[in-house]
């Protein structure tokens, strides 16, 4: 299924008006515009006649594919978080040495706040997660990253989920603000060595203290 849009170039470089694209390449192109725009404007300054005019559609069509401006926000919102829920449970799945392990997890949230489009901003810097659907969404970016981190804690350790789920908070918790706050320091430190500073201060407080069960 294609679709022809009127006769320009969009902001962002890729095919815009007058060029007929496939259904999903058309809602991909929606999304990388969309996602400038909120990232740069907010949500609640953010325009749909903005986010048409870069990716170089008519209104009409932004709005074939999207009914709103939050239906839009919320498409991009969820896959973010589907690519960070994602991440953690590559990095846990990647080897079965744990120390290894938690510098994989880390590095799982440094590289999704390091992502090309500062997708993170809208999941952890959200300014409508007063709006109950994106506080849901922001809360399953945490809730699925424990749950796995919880899994993986308590199959290793034997610790009951309880405390495990503690652990696994405070590995997140840890991973997401330090990755913040590295990235607001303009990357001063490389990443590689601030993956290293965190995962060796994690791993010193979850390895010393909770060995593996036999």
């Amino acid at each position: 299924m294609t679709e022809t849009a009127q006769t320009t170039v969009g902001h962002n470089g890729g095919a815009g008006r007058g060029v007929r694209l496939p259904r999903t390449a058309r809602r991909a192109q929606l999304l990388a515009a969309a996602q400038d725009v909120f990232v740069t404007n907010g949500y609640h300054a953010a325009a749909m006649d903005e986010i048409a005019e870069r990716a170089g559609v008519s209104k009409p069509v932004l709005y074939q594919h999207f009914p709103g401006k939050l239906e839009l926000y919320m498409a991009l919102l969820e896959s973010h978080v589907d690519e960070l829920v994602g991440r953690v449970r590559d990095a846990l799945d990647s080897t079965s040495d744990n120390k290894q392990r938690v510098k994989a997890t880390v590095g799982a949230f440094y590289d999704f706040v390091d992502g090309e489009g500062q997708a993170f901003r809208m999941v952890f810097e959200s300014d409508l997660r007063s709006e109950p659907a994106v506080a849901q969404a922001v809360e399953r970016a945490t809730t699925e990253t424990v749950e796995a981190i919880t899994e993986t804690i308590t199959a290793d350790t034997g610790l009951d989920e309880h405390r495990a789920k503690l652990l696994a908070v405070g590995l997140v918790g840890l991973s997401q603000v330090t990755a913040r706050a590295w990235l607001a320091d303009d990357r001063q430190v490389p990443k590689e060595d601030a993956v290293a500073l965190i995962s060796t201060l994690a791993w010193r407080g979850i390895g010393g203290g909770f060995p593996l069960q036999n």
